[in-house]
């Protein structure tokens, strides 16, 4: 199952939020396809890279268009989505908040 943090939502609602301001269809496009990215990880829950920065193997990260989403693996086949971030911005591991 995979589940979102509040923190990864409000951070999806963000981008959403800044793309609508030029196009509300594009933000509403980019919002859906980011969500359903993460479905696949039901299936394959290693499908993603191992975050380089953290360099952890339970968090892994996505890609798509210029956002990473980044995710562990939790026991019981739990996916939880920590995080949607721009690919330029710099990344520090207080910057991905687990244990929520």
């Amino acid at each position: 199952m995979v589940k979102w943090t509040w923190h990864a939502k409000l951070q999806l609602r963000h981008i959403h939020d800044y793309i609508a301001q030029d196009s509300p269809m594009y933000a509403r496009r980019v919002s859906e396809e980011l969500v359903r990215k993460t479905l696949i990880l039901d299936a394959l829950p290693r499908q993603g890279r191992i975050v380089p920065e953290l360099n952890e193997d339970a968090v892994r990260e996505l890609g798509l268009y210029s956002y990473r989403i980044l995710y562990a693996i939790k026991p019981d086949d739990l996916i939880e989505v920590l995080a949607v971030i721009h690919k330029r911005r710099h990344l520090e591991a207080e910057d991905v908040p687990r244990d929520q």
